[in-house]
């Protein structure tokens, strides 16, 4: 829990570090699940900040170690491997790892639905989707999950909801609207308190923000998205 926050906020030696013993830890106890969940988390950390190779080298691990049984670790590090090809640009990669987690959470017990820490309910599922496809610019499919997932996040899941509407922005990009895009980022942005500006929420709107070709960089709401994303 104490490697996630620190995730969350950016930290990302010190979130490596407290994963790492976690990992030994959920390793030296003989459970393989709980450590394949662990590795699976802990491929979040280069995911999110600029090492996808490494991260899907995280997720493939925790892969191995799952197996092919349906469990909430299973189908996160799916689903976690697809974001990560993704980034990477394996899109033949990224969707047949997409099609395995869609397999596994069909087939995941209700026990393993819940909403805790260590299980895999819908609403995360379709949060690490809304990234994949985002990623892989398949913007009608991206749009489902993201309205899915909004449905099913409570309103105070703030970074939740805010990084969906940042994935939502980015398919208005990739759909030519990227005018639009920068202004609704703008809008969630600057909408948050200073602290949740940070972290993950800061490094999603960055990457949005990069991938607007240079010739637009002059344009007034590209202008205002990197003013806003440097504050």
């Amino acid at each position: 829990m104490t490697a996630i926050v620190l995730h969350d906020l950016g930290s990302r030696k010190e979130s490596r570090a407290w994963f790492a013993t976690a990992a030994r830890a959920a390793a030296e106890s003989g459970d393989q699940q709980l450590h394949a969940w662990v590795l699976a988390r802990e491929a979040m950390v280069p995911l999110n900040y600029g090492a996808p190779r490494a991260a899907a080298s995280l997720a493939e691990q925790a892969r191995r170690i799952t197996g092919t049984r349906p469990t909430a670790a299973a189908t996160l590090a799916a689903a976690v491997a697809a974001r990560a090809y993704a980034l990477n640009h394996q899109s033949e990669q990224a969707r047949q790892a997409l099609a395995d987690a869609d397999a596994l959470m069909e087939r995941l017990p209700e026990g393993e639905r819940s909403d805790t820490w260590l299980t895999y309910g819908e609403q995360k599922h379709h949060v690490h989707l809304s990234h994949a496809f985002t990623t892989l610019a398949d913007t009608r499919r991206a749009n489902e999950s993201q309205q899915r997932a909004l449905e099913l996040s409570a309103p105070t899941s703030t970074m939740t909801r805010t990084l969906l509407t940042i994935d939502a922005a980015a398919c208005s990009h990739h759909d030519g609207g990227t005018e639009q895009a920068c202004r609704r980022t703008v809008d969630a942005l600057t909408g948050l308190p200073g602290d949740y500006r940070t972290g993950l929420v800061h490094r999603r709107a960055l990457d949005l923000y990069e991938a607007i070709p240079a010739q637009h960089h002059r344009e007034r709401a590209v202008r205002e998205l990197r003013d806003v994303v440097a504050s």
